[in-house]
């Protein structure tokens, strides 16, 4: 993910949740650092990593109620990405029909051992 996207989005996020001016001041001052032509092959793995970073600035470590805004970004991007992985195990954990060819070469297989 391109980090300035993934900024825009935390952005967005952070401003839905109604955070401190100084939270979202935070964001638009990385994103315009990542708008710059000298960091747009920058990428992110995830958003959950670009919190962590933002968390790690000198900004949020001065200010409480920065920091807590990024924390309660963190917990729901965290839950957020626990819920998705559980669906997609359960859905990897279902078990697959057999198909009609599947039966038909069981068939003939035993009737080869056997015969």
């Amino acid at each position: 993910m391109n980090v300035l996207e993934g900024l825009q989005i935390i952005r967005r996020r952070l401003d839905e949740q109604d955070s401190e001016l100084a939270s979202l001041a935070l964001v638009d001052q990385i994103a315009k650092r990542a708008a710059l032509p000298a960091a747009q092959p920058a990428v992110a793995t995830s958003l959950l990593q670009l919190v962590r970073m933002l968390m790690r600035h000198p900004v949020a470590a001065a200010n409480n109620r920065v920091y807590n805004d990024l924390v309660r970004l963190e917990d729901e991007l965290q839950t957020g990405a626990a819920a998705t992985r559980a669906r997609i195990e359960a859905e990897d954990a279902k078990p697959v029909p057999k198909t009609k060819k599947f039966y038909k070469d069981l068939k003939e297989h035993e009737k080869k051992v056997s015969g």
